[in-house]
């Protein structure tokens, strides 16, 4: 299997950490969209928002996904990448996608933990734990659109690779006609 493995889930449930932990046991490359979009375009996600808007930025971030879609890596996303229509599709129809999924009080606690002042604009304005709270109602059920797994994030990133493998590998033994469900 070398399909793409997407990671979605808002800020702070483990995408990148989890992602790195995720390529080195399955020995594919990783990639940030974030971390590659701000690279090629040299300026942070803070900076391009204000230089182009949200629109222009999800634009770029369609761009980013296509670019770094390929076999054998894993791809941690944007928490708004599935705000896009088409990037909840693309996803789907180009790799496995997994949705880390985890509480508002832990999210924010991992936030408040590692912050990343001026990296990532607010949404709201609003204080950490409501605005964590509001972004999450809007946008749980788009994960759970774009995701073909739903994977508990609040374990630690061993845990949430070990959780990958295992459904990986059940997903090959269906394909291969070994186990039905």
């Amino acid at each position: 299997m070398t399909q793409p493995l997407f990671l979605v889930g808002p800020r702070g449930c483990g995408k990148t950490t989890t992602g790195m932990t995720l390529a080195q046991a399955t020995n594919y490359q990783f990639v940030d969209t974030d971390q590659w979009l701000q690279s090629h375009v040299q300026m942070t996600v803070a900076e391009m928002v204000e230089r182009e808007g949200w629109d222009g930025f999800r634009a770029r971030e369609t761009t980013a996904l296509e670019a770094v879609t390929a076999p054998s890596k894993v791809v941690a996303t944007g928490g708004g990448i599935i705000l896009t229509e088409y990037n909840r599709h693309y996803m789907r129809n180009n790799g496995i996608v997994f949705y880390l999924c985890a509480p508002v009080s832990v999210l924010v606690e991992r936030l408040v933990a590692a912050p990343e002042e001026g990296l990532r604009p607010t949404l709201t304005g609003k204080p950490l734990s409501e605005e964590v709270r509001d972004v999450l109602e809007q946008r749980d059920a788009l994960y759970r659109e774009a995701a073909h797994y739903i994977v508990d994030a609040t374990k630690n990133p061993e845990q949430v690779v070990g959780e990958i493998l295992a459904l990986l590998s059940q997903a090959q033994l269906r394909q291969q006609g070994g186990v039905y469900n």
